[in-house]
């Protein structure tokens, strides 16, 4: 049996980074090689690919051959939405043992130098966000004005007042999970497909009240491909705000 810290966290905590892929083929062995060379104990990496037409899903395959300590691969047949393919990934990394489970992109938007401080403050709290919008956090300089008010509005206008959030970054794709969190909020309560899944995991921790750190991270527009969030998608996604007040707006920790 292992020990255990004061907080009941297993010494030999067991971490999962969970990265959902479509057309990610070049970024992801520099990915998995900045993942490995980190400084975290019992560190493993699932990826989540949805058939990527350029051969994302046999580069994860070829990865997990080489180093299968390390990477754990699951194959979608259909590309059906970042929010499904978290919770798949999800799913599959608690039964696997997963302790902590770390959520990413796959483009470098998320530093993986942030995953040794986020493992850090989750002995404190229920989840921890890697955030744009805290002291400290900072957005790409690349980044033009239009993006930069669309993205600082979805997050403090739309989505956090409307919602009434304390969260910074609602639409954070960068978060440290604990197991018992991820079984608390119940992943079958989470209706989301695409980028709406993040507002409405972070509406959902919050209703149940568990407690939120936020941890400033550089987000880096991606190194290597284009951009998948697009007009029709951002449109998409403030509807859905909608959707997710009404679906949860009676949850509360017990019910």
């Amino acid at each position: 049996m292992s020990s255990s810290h004061p907080d009941g966290i297993p010494m030999d905590a067991k971490t999962f980074v969970v990265i959902p892929t479509y057309n990610e083929a070049a970024n992801l062995p520099a990915l998995v090689g900045e993942l490995r060379a980190l400084d975290v104990a019992e560190l493993a990496v699932l990826i989540v690919d949805d058939n990527s037409p350029d051969g994302t899903g046999q580069v994860a395959d070829q990865l997990a051959q080489r180093l299968p300590d390390l990477v754990h691969v699951r194959h979608r047949p259909l590309k059906q939405g970042l929010g499904r393919a978290y919770l798949d990934g999800f799913a599959r990394a608690l039964d696997l043992g997963a302790d902590f489970i770390i959520q990413m992109d796959a483009d470098f938007s998320h530093p993986p130098s942030a995953i040794p401080t986020m493992l850090e403050l989750i002995r404190d709290c229920d989840v921890v966000v890697g955030s744009r919008y805290v002291s400290g956090g900072r957005l790409d300089e690349r980044w033009g004005w239009g993006r930069r008010f669309l993205s600082w509005w979805a997050n403090e206008v739309w989505s956090r007042r409307f919602l009434g959030l304390q969260t910074r970054d609602i639409t954070a794709g960068f978060k440290c999970w604990r197991r018992a969190t991820l079984f608390g909020i119940g992943l079958d309560r989470v209706g989301s497909d695409g980028y709406a899944f993040q507002v409405e995991m972070t509406y959902l921790t919050e209703r149940l009240g568990y407690r939120v750190r936020e941890t400033p991270i550089y987000f880096e527009d991606r190194r290597i491909g284009k951009s998948k969030m697009s007009v029709p998608v951002k449109l998409q996604g403030a509807v859905d705000v909608i959707r997710i007040w009404y679906r949860h707006r009676n949850v509360k920790r017990g019910a």
